[in-house]
């Protein structure tokens, strides 16, 4: 299993070789194109998935030769792999389909929570942050993905969409961070998704965006606090 962990986290980063600057759906996938959606981050805040991949990468690179056979690393790997392999191929399907997509990157998600929650307190430089930093771009990705079939098939305006999904990213970044209780890097993922989108959408959505990011601040900062305590 740590094997196939570490092939699926390559397989998984080399996916962009595929779609080397995604950068969101193609807007006119969509009946009403999504040509600047009020819920999608600015194309900045996707440079995280660098310190993802990569972190990701010396993660498996460190439990495949430090934590072979440990059994409080075991106890998270089949969720992690189930994530990992969705995820090698989710950019190809990004590109054909944002339904197909959306559903994809739920699959990613909850497997990746899974992980997430029975990843070891010790070794959490390696196991539990960076794949909480992983779980908590997925939790805020999956809900703009709803919000962008919601708008794009005119379910509900660009706006009132906007502010339904920031407001259940919000709610579910702090439930998973406050029952999880350490791993702040969940929430900062969180964080960095509404920052991106803070800056880029109306400022009604912005205003939304910050508040949403202030609650999800506080439940990461008590969940530093608490991991600072375990160590």
């Amino acid at each position: 299993m740590p094997l196939l962990i570490l092939l699926l986290t390559i397989a998984f980063a080399a996916s962009t070789l595929w779609v080397p600057d995604f950068g969101g759906f193609e807007p006119n996938r969509f009946p009403i194109p999504q040509n600047e959606p009020a819920v999608q981050p600015a194309g900045y805040a996707f440079a995280i998935w660098g310190v993802i991949y990569l972190w990701l990468l010396v993660s498996a690179g460190f439990g495949l030769f430090k934590h072979r056979q440990a059994p409080e690393w075991a106890d998270m790997r089949p969720a992690l792999a189930v994530s990992l392999a969705v995820g090698a191929i989710w950019l190809p399907a990004a590109v054909l389909s944002p339904v197909l997509a959306t559903v994809l990157i739920w699959a990613m998600l909850i497997p990746a929570l899974i992980a997430l929650f029975r990843a070891p307190v010790s070794d959490a430089t390696w196991a539990s942050l960076p794949i909480g930093l992983y779980a908590g771009w997925l939790s805020a990705a999956s809900c703009v993905a709803i919000g962008l079939l919601l708008a794009g098939y005119g379910v509900l305006g660009d706006v009132p969409t906007a502010i339904l999904m920031i407001a259940i990213a919000s709610v579910l970044a702090c439930v998973i961070q406050t029952r999880l209780n350490r791993a702040p890097t969940y929430g900062i993922a969180v964080i960095w998704a509404f920052v991106g989108i803070m800056f880029a959408a109306p400022p009604i959505v912005g205003i939304v965006a910050f508040t949403g990011m202030a609650a999800v601040a506080l439940a990461t900062l008590r969940a530093a606090v608490a991991m600072g305590r375990q160590a």
